[in-house]
C-alpha cells in the first residue's frame, strides 16, 4: 500500500497498518523481490505478483528461506519514523492461513481470490441519468453452445439496448477482478464496445515442430512409451501451426483466432471509463487491452497482470525437472493481440492506466473503493466542462 508492505491484521502483536521494515535483518523490499519468482505474470510485470504474494507470503517465504523458528520483525507505526522491534515465534501452516482468512482487508479484497457464482459474474446499474456501470468479474462462461454463454449474450444485448435507448453517454466498465475465462465471451463483449472490425489476435506461433524434451514431459505414461503416443499431439500442433517463418510455426488464415468479427449494432459510442487492476489476466487482459486501445476509452486503476501487446496462452505443457523433480506448467502459444500501438503502453508490460489510482491508506482503513470514487468524480468534472 502506497509503496509499502503493511501489517494487515487487527488485534495482533503488531499494530494494524504498521509498515514492515525488515524480517530477520533483511529489508522487506529485498524479500519481496526474492519471492517474485513464485508467482508468474506476463513479461516483466510486477504489480500482478502482489496478488499471489499478499495471500501466500508465509508459504513463499518458507520456499525461499527455509524453516524458521523465530522472526525478528522491524516495523514502524503509521506517521512515525521510529523503528520498533519484536520477536515472534513461528506457527504452523494451518494457524498461519487462519490469520490470512481473518485479515483486516478481507471484506474488501476477497473478490481477488473467490470463485464466482454465475449470478455474481456480471451486472449493470445506472448511477445517474447519463452514467452506467458494467461489471464483468469473469469470462468463464463456456463456449458458444453453453447455456451460461447464451444467458450472458442475452444480458449484454439487453444492457446495450437500454444504454442506447436511455442515451447513456458515460459507461464505466469494471474488470478489476477478472482473471480470465473462455472464448468467445471476451470477444462478444468487446463487440459492444467498438466501432471497428477485429479478431482475437493478429498472429500466434510456437517455436517447435515436435514437442521438445519429451522424456521430461508431465505424463502418467512411462517415458520409454511416450514416443509411441506423442504422434497425435505433434500432428495437432502441425495442423494448427502450419506456416513456418524464421524457425517459428504460425497459425494461418484458416484459424478461428483470426476470424474477423464486426461491431454489434448496439455498440456503445460514448465515453468508456475502463477500471483495471493487478488482478486482470488472460482473457480478462485481452479484453481490457482491446478496450484500452479504443480512442474513446480512459483507463483507470493499476497496471494489469496480463500484457497489452500480447501474452502466452492457449495450450499448456507440463514438465518435471530431472534433478529437483519440480513440476512446472506453462502455455506455449505466443499471441500478438489485435491492439494499436500507443505511446503509454510498453512492450513486455501489463496494460498501463491513463490514471494510476490505488487504494489510499485512509480508504483502506474505511474499506472504501478509491478507484470507483475517483472515476465518478472524474466523470462529474468532465460533465461540468
Amino acid at each position: 500500500m502506497e509503496g509499502k508492505w503493511i501489517f494487515n491484521f487487527e488485534n495482533g502483536m503488531i499494530p494494524l497498518g504498521s509498515e514492515i521494515v525488515s524480517i530477520n535483518n533483511e529489508k522487506t523490499e529485498h524479500i519481496i523481490k526474492n519471492l517474485h519468482k513464485y508467482y508468474t505474470t506476463d513479461g516483466v510485470n510486477t504489480t500482478g505478483k502482489r496478488i499471489g504474494i499478499e495471500i501466500n507470503f508465509s508459504k513463499y517465504y518458507r520456499f525461499h528461506y527455509g524453516l524458521q523458528n523465530q522472526f525478528l520483525i522491524e516495523y514502524k507505526t503509521r506517521n512515525t519514523a521510529t523503528i520498533k522491534k519484536i520477536t515472534l515465534n513461528s506457527v504452523g501452516y494451518k494457524a498461519s492461513y487462519t490469520n490470512v482468512k481473518n485479515r483486516y482487508s478481507k471484506p474488501f479484497d476477497q473478490v481477488n481470490y473467490k470463485d464466482w457464482e454465475e449470478n455474481e459474474i456480471y451486472s449493470f446499474k445506472k448511477v445517474s441519468k447519463h452514467t452506467g456501470i458494467l461489471t464483468i468479474n469473469d469470462f468463464g462462461l463456456g463456449n458458444e453452445k453453453d447455456p451460461r454463454h447464451l444467458r450472458y449474450v442475452s444480458f449484454l444485448d439487453s444492457v446495450f439496448s437500454t444504454i442506447k435507448k436511455d442515451n447513456i453517454s458515460n459507461l464505466i466498465v469494471d474488470v478489476r477482478y477478472n482473471g480470465g475465462g473462455t472464448d468467445p465471451n471476451d470477444l462478444v463483449t468487446y463487440s459492444y464496445l467498438t466501432d471497428r472490425n477485429f479478431s482475437e489476435n493478429i498472429q500466434a506461433w510456437i517455436p517447435f515442430r515436435k514437442i521438445p524434451y519429451l522424456r521430461y514431459i508431465y505424463s502418467k505414461v512411462p517415458s520409454f512409451l511416450r514416443p509411441l503416443g506423442v504422434g497425435k499431439y505433434n500432428r495437432a500442433f502441425q495442423r494448427d501451426f502450419p506456416a513456418e517463418k524464421d524457425g517459428n510455426y504460425y497459425q494461418d488464415e484458416t484459424s478461428a483466432d483470426h476470424l474477423i468479427r464486426k461491431p454489434n449494432k448496439n455498440a456503445f459510442t460514448g465515453r468508456v471509463y475502463l477500471l483495471i487492476s493487478s488482478r486482470v489476466a488472460s482473457a480478462g487482459s485481452l479484453f481490457a487491452a482491446m478496450v484500452a486501445g479504443n480512442d474513446n476509452t480512459i483507463v483507470i486503476g493499476e497496471e494489469t497482470m496480463g500484457g497489452y501487446y500480447g501474452h502466452n496462452g492457449h495450450t499448456p505443457l507440463g514438465y518435471i525437472l530431472p534433478k529437483s523433480k519440480i513440476e512446472t506448467f506453462f502455455s506455449v502459444v505466443n499471441l500478438e493481440q489485435d491492439v494499436p500501438k500507443k505511446p503509454n503502453q510498453i512492450y513486455n508490460r501489463g496494460i498501463i492506466p491513463d490514471f494510476d489510482v490505488t487504494q489510499t491508506f485512509e480508504d483502506y482503513l474505511k474499506q472504501k473503493d478509491t478507484q470507483m470514487e475517483f472515476t465518478l468524480k472524474l466523470i462529474a468534472k468532465k460533465s461540468k466542462k
